[in-house]
């Protein structure tokens, strides 16, 4: 600590006083594997990132926080996360762009690794050979930060958004360790998921994507100030989007089922190129219509995941056309390959 300016010393030793609010050890509706199970140790995130400190103070429960309804404190919180559990240097996003919640991102992956691990013996295939479609990579990259770091998988990340490209490729300048693990492809058609990004004979073990959630920005503002108004008891016009969001990030015509549904039905022209397709739900009025489309175009398989931060629920939704025997020859062939 003697390291440190005295100023950020003097804060990081009032950062171990005792809280003053008894809270869970454990935030057990994360997936086991995550890291962020536990209560943010606030002393070791400032030193990964001496910036967070001037966001940290103590909350009215008395308890070490930051501000989760100020997007600068959410987006430097996730700056020393991604640096102090998934060794990202200098990672930031543009004004307004999403900025996720790391612990939800990092289960996705978890809980999508499980698929693979239950079809390979009771062990996750690890390693660059590894290939994971990342559909709507967003300005953030996190997935694929959180992927490289813990699996050591290779991602392809696609996005409609030239600016979110550029940032994601700032990103990797920095992490000059990732550009072998990390490829980035811009989606020329707005249309089109897997068209003009998955080329001929290329395969994927997994895809992923966090849809728009939201029918129209209206109704994304609305969600937004029930939530401000649920957490606080108090009610704004106008609410700040602490989390930020770009229209195509957070909405999109006919909501996330149209969206899914979307992904869904064009899966299926690219049904040999990956092992499971997957996308998140946050509704669960729209598991029943995605999984009757899955149905209708021939999946083999459909699984249902549920997931949890929080008082949040969501779960994912992860699909295969492979056949049983197409399943186990794609397992010796790319996860077993050399065993």
């Amino acid at each position: 600590m003697s390291n440190y300016p005295s100023h950020l010393s003097e804060k990081i030793l009032r950062l171990n006083m005792p809280s003053k609010k008894d809270h869970p050890k454990e935030k057990t509706r994360l997936h086991p594997r995550n890291k962020h199970r536990e209560r943010y140790d606030f002393s070791l995130l400032i030193e990964a990132c001496p910036e967070l400190a001037h966001f940290v103070s103590l909350n009215r429960f008395g308890d070490v926080s930051i501000d989760f309804f100020d997007p600068n404190a959410v987006k430097m919180l996730n700056k020393a996360l991604l640096q102090c559990y998934y060794s990202i240097e200098n990672w930031t996003i543009p004004t307004d762009y999403l900025c996720p919640p790391i612990p939800g991102r990092a289960d996705y992956l978890h809980y999508i690794a499980d698929l693979l691990c239950a079809k390979n013996f009771g062990k996750i295939p690890v390693g660059k050979d590894i290939s994971v479609l990342d559909i709507g990579i967003g300005a953030n990259g996190v997935y694929p930060f959180i992927g490289t770091n813990v699996y050591n998988w290779s991602f392809v990340g696609s996005d409609i958004d030239p600016i979110a490209m550029e940032s994601v490729r700032g990103i990797l300048k920095s992490n000059p360790h990732l550009i072998d693990s990390i490829e980035l492809r811009f989606q020329e058609n707005p249309s089109n998921i897997f068209r003009g990004i998955i080329q001929t004979k290329e395969l994927f073990d997994l895809t992923i994507c966090n849809p728009p959630f939201h029918a129209s920005q209206q109704i994304a503002a609305a969600g937004t100030r029930r939530k401000i108004t649920n957490l606080t008891g108090k009610k704004m016009d106008v609410p700040t989007l602490n989390f930020g969001g770009q229209q195509n990030e957070l909405w999109c015509d006919g909501g996330e089922i149209a969206f899914v549904s979307n992904i869904g039905r064009q899966s299926k022209e690219f049904a040999n190129a990956c092992f499971w397709f997957s996308t998140l739900l946050s509704k669960e009025s729209n598991v029943k219509a995605l999984h009757s489309i899955l149905v209708r175009l021939g999946a083999t398989e459909i699984k249902v995941i549920p997931m949890g931060q929080g008082t949040k629920s969501s779960r994912i939704v992860a699909w295969t056309f492979l056949t049983a025997e197409a399943q186990r020859d794609w397992v010796k062939n790319r996860w077993r390959k050399g065993n």
